[in-house]
């Protein structure tokens, strides 16, 4: 049947829209848009592809999301297949699959910036690049399955992809192991949850809903995080799960809430262990007892080592003492002025990190029963154990506890890459870097963090050792600026990367950039003054005064900050965008098209955050109190 100029002009009108909604694609990019030194991320990502194929697919989906983020899909498509021909006798057919996907992504967002009259041989020629991608993937692949699957789902049904999109996705909802993280599934059950609500069948659809943790069909976002977001119990980085580190011996709980919860049984098997007690008493109570119902078995609870004695490492003490026997607390000598400082800082991040049920006393009144102020090695119940007290990177009263005769160190959260709680004056990089050296001295076969995303990143002494030497010199190049009086966004946007680190220990690559920004700011914060060389800090203008230059002065109305947001946002300056709503908000609290704009640059901003800054995650959901559901995985 042929198609009039008229229908053809309406197919390519309804397509427009449909590419448009494809999520991660905004609305198009400002003129004069591009990479440049002002997006040292992407930049970042550029140069560790542009060396060599990358070993971890990860490094190459990470700048995939940089290019979608920033609306320059179209640059990535280039970079990409360059890297295609570049790389191309060197590479497996798996490797080619994973850059024709991502070529294959990054085009199928960039469809409605073609013109109407060649859109449609544009996607004829997307899809054939994602049917190859597929080919040479022999159909094995999660994310090569996972993009075609996305993308065909938002394709109208004038291409007949529908089929393809649902088997793909269930492929990809049976092969969940497969998948680069158990995140990846939370887009899986969304997009066959549309499927369904396009055939009709509503409940299967709300069922799809339900386990992608999504609230409706009509989010701006793709999310592959695991992360969670819950009013009342706060922050999750991992769905649920216990394993088994060493089996029937130690036990790692993730997804229970902020922090990991550790539990080994002795040698003589009539003792358990825990190793830090969690945030909150009500958590502590549902993980302890979900171990419990997993290994029914197992014997009393004795003993809790405190790693460190922040928030989400002691808050659920009390539930723990409350049980029968009594559970005797070992912690740092000087855990008394952890306790202080912390509590001394701003109240306002508890409850956005923890949630409502957090309650700032149950960290207040944490004591342990024994103090440790040196090297000291214990027995329990035949198992031997080190207690190391070290600086850390994070709080002065870390202790690592060793399991020498299980290769077992726990090391709690002393490199986490804030160097501290952002919001807190803390955080020592020399106090880390020695830490490393302890690290890499016991050789551990399993390094077991507080937190899942830092066991995940940086579970391997071998990386620490020459991470250690990154940092150093990132350390001296910020020294360095410092003195020249620069200031900290000129750093920041330096895109500074250690002359060895491109040609060096890939498993360095990831980890090095989720430390650099924090590093920077930490050793700016502790080495500038509160007047700075750019001469911040010499006034004390605040929001408001901002709000009536923008406003009174300059004019600005609604309309023009909706409008210069929106613009923003297309250009992928999210930040950007958000600094000039909080500079100009208060003014028009009640309007619906503002709110509406900050909503989108929040919601932008988690979506360029969830894989590699949490922290920034948790603080933009709570901007517009968005919550994201704990996914599940059950059928």
């Amino acid at each position: 049947m042929k198609i009039s100029v008229f229908g053809l002009l309406a197919v390519l009108l309804v397509f427009g829209v449909f590419l448009v909604g494809l999520r991660g694609a905004p609305a198009g990019p400002v003129p004069g848009n591009s990479s440049g030194p002002h997006r040292p991320e992407l930049e970042y990502f550029k140069a560790i592809n542009s060396v060599a194929p990358p070993q971890d697919p990860q490094i190459l989906f990470l700048l995939m999301g940089q290019y979608s983020s920033a609306n320059l899909q179209n640059d990535g498509v280039e970079f990409f297949s360059a890297r295609l021909k570049e790389f191309g006798p060197r590479l497996s057919d798996a490797q080619k699959s994973l850059y024709l996907s991502a070529i294959g992504l990054l085009r199928a967002q960039n469809a409605s910036s073609v013109s109407f009259l060649h859109r449609i041989g544009y996607v004829k020629d997307t899809i054939a690049i994602l049917e190859q991608a597929r080919q040479l993937s022999g159909g094995q692949i999660f994310v090569v399955n996972w993009i075609a699957g996305i993308v065909y789902t938002e394709l109208p049904g004038f291409f007949h992809q529908q089929k393809a999109a649902q088997d793909e996705l269930n492929w990809c909802a049976e092969n969940a192991s497969k998948a680069p993280d158990p995140g990846w599934l939370r887009e899986v059950y969304y997009h066959l949850g549309k499927l369904a609500l396009a055939r009709g069948e509503q409940a299967r659809a709300q069922d799809y809903l339900r386990r992608s943790g999504y609230k409706d069909f009509s989010s701006p976002i793709t999310l592959t995080t695991p992360f969670s977001e819950d009013v009342m119990s706060g922050h999750a980085f991992a769905s649920r799960r216990i394993t088994e580190i060493v089996p029937r011996r130690v036990y790692a709980l993730s997804g229970y809430e902020f922090t990991e919860y550790y539990f080994v049984v002795t040698d003589d098997g009539r003792e358990l262990i825990g190793i830090d007690a969690g945030t909150r008493p009500d958590s502590a109570k549902e993980a302890y007892e979900a171990l419990r119902a997993y290994a029914p078995n197992l014997p009393e609870l004795t003993t809790i080592f405190i790693t460190h004695s922040h928030w989400d490492h002691v808050g659920g003490h009390s539930y723990f003492q409350s049980l029968n026997p009594r559970v005797h607390f070992y912690a740092r000598s000087n855990y008394q002025e952890e306790l202080t400082g912390e509590l001394n800082g701003p109240g306002i991040f508890g409850q956005r990190f923890f949630g409502k049920r957090f309650n700032v006393d149950d960290v207040s009144n944490f004591k342990p029963d024994k103090t440790i102020d040196r090297r000291t090695e214990l027995k329990i119940g035949g198992t031997r154990i080190e207690l190391i007290p070290v600086q850390g990177g994070e709080t002065p009263d870390a202790m690592f506890i060793n399991l020498p005769d299980q290769g077992v160190l726990f090391v709690g959260d002393f490199i986490m890459p804030y160097l501290g709680a952002p919001f807190v004056e803390e955080g020592d990089l020399q106090g880390l870097l020695d830490a490393i050296d302890i690290v890499v001295q016991k050789n551990p076969q399993h390094l077991l963090h507080g937190h899942e995303p830092l066991t995940r990143n940086f579970g391997s002494p071998a990386m620490l050792a020459q991470l250690k030497l990154d940092l150093g010199w990132l350390r001296e190049q910020v020294l360095n600026s410092v003195r020249r009086g620069e200031e900290r966004a000129v750093i920041q946007q330096a895109n500074l990367i250690p002359p060895d680190l491109v040609t060096g220990n890939p498993a360095v690559f990831l980890p090095y950039f989720i430390m650099r920004e924090h590093v920077i700011d930490r050793l700016y914060d502790q080495n500038v003054g509160y007047w700075q060389a750019d001469l911040k800090g010499l006034d004390h203008l605040s929001r408001a005064d901002r709000t009536e230059l923008l406003v009174d002065y300059l004019g600005l109305s609604e309309r023009q900050l909706t409008k210069a947001v929106e613009r923003l946002a297309a250009d992928g300056k999210y930040e950007l965008a958000a600094s000039l709503l909080e500079s100009s908000e208060s003014r028009f609290e009640h309007s619906e098209s503002v709110a509406r704009a900050k909503r989108l640059v929040y919601l932008k901003l988690m979506e360029k955050n969830q894989n590699t800054d949490p922290f920034k995650f948790i603080l933009y959901s709570a901007k517009i109190d968005e919550q994201t559901l704990q996914m599940s995985t059950i059928k």
